[in-house]
């Protein structure tokens, strides 16, 4: 709650969860707010101009814009959404395991993730899907595949910070569990950095799978993605302009939202953060006051 609190004193944190929440409800239930089918083809209205029935009008297929950008918030966000959790459990277990148990464990577990690290993401993305064959499943996969070992390293660095504190030593001595002490005094201290780094890559995963989409190595036609819907409105983009400004202008708000919102999260996760926030604030206002007497004296 007192994270909520901090959250919606911050205007655009609070601006940027709104649109999130807006955007989710409207992919869950898209065939409720969506007003046309996406996929139906109507070649009379072939790059038809906006009006009250098509309010964004129709592409190069007479398909209606608006329902195929809310049908495009599935794969766009909710299916990375779905992605983005598969690598952080993973990446977290992973991380768990090497940070608190370490020795030979962290090390084997430690160079995997080395390797997996030492390739360029892109580039190992590029190759899962050159292997498995281009579609959405696969990107998905691949993001699977190439985010958690970055999770992991990340989470077994906090793990190991909170390992050594006293209470887990006083449970170790008092006779605990491993995985007791994990799930009762590790994981609730950890949770604010799983969730700091998870919500940081969110926004750069719908890139990239937009990215990908509108290389024609991600969604297929005809399904509905911002990605692909910018590739199929590039042959007139000089023509008609507004083709790519629907789907790109969505991919903006919806990525800047998120990273505004995970900006806000970290502050209100760490209290050094917001400790520091509220010293730099009160030391603007102490010189500010100080200039303005300083006039006033003059």
């Amino acid at each position: 709650m007192t994270m909520l609190r901090n959250i919606w004193k911050d205007k655009l944190a609070a601006i940027s969860l709104s649109i999130l929440a807006i955007v989710l409800t409207a992919g869950i239930f898209a065939p409720l707010f969506a007003p046309h089918d996406p996929n139906e083809v109507n070649m009379k209205l072939r790059y038809a101009a906006s009006s009250w029935e098509y309010l964004l009008g129709n592409d190069h297929l007479g398909r209606c814009i608006l329902s195929r950008l809310i049908y495009g918030i599935r794969p766009s966000v909710l299916w990375v959404l779905a992605a983005l959790a598969g690598s952080v459990m993973l990446g977290t277990a992973v991380g768990f395991v090497a940070g608190f148990f370490r020795g030979k464990v962290d090390a084997a577990l430690m160079r995997v993730c080395d390797v997996m690290l030492s390739f360029p993401g892109y580039v190992m993305t590029l190759a899962i899907v050159g292997i498995m064959g281009v579609g959405l499943e696969n990107i998905l996969a691949a993001f699977i595949l190439t985010k958690w070992a970055w999770f992991a390293r990340i989470i077994r660095t906090s793990v190991l910070q909170y390992a050594e504190s006293e209470y887990v030593r006083f449970a170790k001595a008092a006779g605990a569990g491993s995985f007791h002490i994990i799930r009762r005094h590790i994981i609730p201290v950890t949770a604010s950095d799983v969730a700091v780094v998870a919500s940081s890559s969110f926004g750069s995963m719908i890139l990239q799978i937009s990215g990908f989409s509108f290389l024609g190595l991600g969604v297929q036609a005809p399904t509905a993605e911002w990605g692909m819907m910018l590739n199929e409105a590039r042959e007139v983009m000089f023509s008609r302009p507004e083709l790519m400004l629907a789907p790109g202008l969505t991919i903006i708000i919806v990525v800047s939202a998120i990273n505004f919102l995970s900006d806000s999260l970290q502050a209100a996760l760490d209290p050094k953060l917001r400790t520091s926030t509220s010293k730099a604030a009160e030391q603007t206002s102490a010189v500010s006051a100080k200039q303005l007497l300083g006039r006033e004296v003059a």
